[in-house]
C-alpha cells in the first residue's frame, strides 16, 4: 500500500498542530500552515522539491510577517481599563478638604477617602482635583 504525499503533509501538519495545542507556540501553526500549502502542491502534481520549496517558503513567510505583528499586538497594553485602573486620570469633586491627612471626594459618583500627592497642599470643597493613583480604598490626588 503506497500512501500520497499530500496524506503524509497532512499527517505532518497535524503532527505540527499537536504541539500548537498543547504549548500555545503560534509558530508550530505557521508551520502546519505551511505543511498544508505542501499537502495541496503535492495534490496539484507538484514533484518532491516544490512541494519542499512551498513548504519551506509558506511557514517562513508566515513567521517573517505574523509573528512580528502578533509580538507587537501582545506587547500593547488594553485599551479598555477596568477596576481602579479606569479611575487613575480622571476628575474628582472634592466635598470634604483634603491635605496629606485625608479628606473626601466625589470620583465616578461615588464617595471616596482622599489625600492629597503633595504633602503641603490642601483641596478646599468645591475644587475639581486630578486621581493620580489608587491606594488601597484611597484615592491620591492632584
Amino acid at each position: 500500500m503506497d500512501i500520497d504525499a499530500w496524506v503524509w503533509w497532512l499527517i505532518g501538519a497535524a503532527a505540527l498542530g499537536i504541539p500548537l495545542v498543547l504549548t500555545a507556540m503560534p509558530e508550530l501553526g505557521m508551520l502546519a500552515v505551511g505543511a498544508v500549502a505542501a499537502a495541496v502542491t503535492a495534490s496539484l502534481g507538484g514533484d518532491t522539491v516544490l512541494q519542499v520549496v512551498v513548504f519551506a517558503a509558506v511557514s517562513v513567510a508566515l513567521i517573517a510577517v505574523v509573528r512580528p505583528i502578533a509580538s507587537r499586538h501582545r506587547a500593547q497594553r488594553p485599551e479598555l481599563a477596568t477596576g481602579v485602573d479606569a479611575l487613575k486620570g480622571r476628575s474628582a469633586l472634592v466635598l470634604e478638604r483634603v491635605d496629606a491627612s485625608g479628606g473626601r471626594i466625589k470620583l465616578a459618583g461615588e464617595i471616596w477617602s482622599a489625600r492629597a500627592l503633595d504633602p503641603d497642599r490642601a483641596y478646599e470643597a468645591g475644587q475639581e482635583v486630578d486621581v493620580v493613583e489608587i491606594d488601597g480604598a484611597t484615592a491620591i490626588v492632584l
